[in-house]
C-alpha cells in the first residue's frame, strides 16, 4: 500500500463516525471559503472551487452549509481570513511528512502541530518536499470505465500516468495540465470524485508492523486538527502489515 491508497484506507476506517464526519463537514466548508475568496465565486470559471463542491457533495452536506460557506467569503457573517500554509518533517520511522493546513492563527497552528510531531517521535521544520513530486491528481470511481478505456482517454487528454484498482482510477496530470485534462476526462466520464494538486511520493520507507501502527496513529491525530486539510506521507505498507493492522 502506497502513495495515496493509505489515506483512502485510513478514511475508510474513520468512517461513520459522527465527530469525523462534523470536522470533515468544517474542513470542506473551510476549502470552499478560501477557494470563492481566492477566485470567482462562480465554480464554472474556479476549478478550486468546482473541486470543493464535488467534495461538498460526496460529502452529503446541505445546501445551506454550502451558501453559509461561500457567503463567509464575500464577508458575510464572518471575521476569519484562513491563510493556506504548509508544514514539513519527519514522522515516526524517519518518514516524511507535507501537511497542508487552513488556519486563521498561524502561531496557534504551528505550535500545535509541532508539538504533535515531538510527541509522535519525530520533528518538524526539516525541508522533505524534494522526496515528492507535485502533480495534478483526478479520481474517478471504477463504474465509469475499465482500466484500458481510462488509459486511452487520459492519454489522449494530456495525463501522465493512470492507476487503475477495484476502488477506482486515479489519473496523474502535471501540475498545470489539471484543470484541462479533468474537463476532457468529465465530458466523457462525468465529474470526477476529486481534482486538486497533490505531493506524491517519489521515496518511500517500508515500515514493519510496529513502525506502520506509529505512522498511521499520526497521521490519523494530525488530520484529526482542525486546520489540517491534507497529509502527505512517504510509506509503503505490505498488504501483510495491512491485514494484521486492520485484524
Amino acid at each position: 500500500m502506497a502513495g495515496h491508497s493509505q489515506f483512502k484506507n485510513i478514511m475508510h476506517r474513520k468512517g461513520g463516525q459522527d465527530a469525523k464526519r462534523a470536522r470533515a463537514f468544517a474542513k470542506i466548508s473551510r476549502e470552499i471559503t478560501v477557494a470563492a475568496k481566492q477566485g470567482l465565486p462562480d465554480p464554472n470559471h474556479n476549478p478550486r472551487l468546482r473541486a470543493a463542491l464535488v467534495a461538498a457533495r460526496l460529502a452529503n452536506m446541505t445546501k445551506d452549509v454550502v451558501d453559509r460557506a461561500i457567503k463567509k467569503a464575500q464577508g458575510v457573517g464572518s471575521g476569519e481570513d484562513y491563510v493556506e500554509v504548509r508544514y514539513e518533517g519527519r514522522g515516526p520511522g524517519g518518514v516524511a511528512i507535507i501537511v497542508e493546513a487552513l488556519t486563521d492563527n498561524r502561531n496557534r497552528t504551528a505550535s500545535d502541530l509541532r508539538s504533535m510531531f515531538g510527541k509522535a517521535g519525530g520533528a518538524m521544520g526539516e525541508t522533505v518536499a524534494f522526496q515528492f513530486d507535485r502533480v495534478g491528481a483526478l479520481r474517478f470511481g471504477a463504474n465509469v470505465a475499465d482500466a484500458d478505456t481510462m488509459l486511452e482517454a487520459a492519454i489522449e487528454a494530456g495525463a501522465q500516468d493512470v492507476s487503475s484498482t477495484a476502488d477506482g482510477h486515479e489519473v496523474l496530470t502535471l501540475p498545470e495540465d489539471l484543470n484541462t485534462v479533468r474537463d476532457a476526462l468529465e465530458a466523457r466520464f462525468g465529474e470526477p470524485q476529486a481534482a486538486r494538486l497533490e505531493w506524491k511520493p517519489n521515496l518511500t520507507v517500508d515500515l514493519d508492523e510496529e513502525a506502520a501502527a506509529s505512522v498511521l496513529k499520526f497521521i490519523d491525530a494530525l488530520d484529526d486538527h482542525d486546520d489540517v486539510q491534507q497529509v502527505y506521507a512517504n510509506f509503503e505498507v505490505s498488504d501483510a502489515v495491512m491485514a494484521k493492522l486492520s485484524g
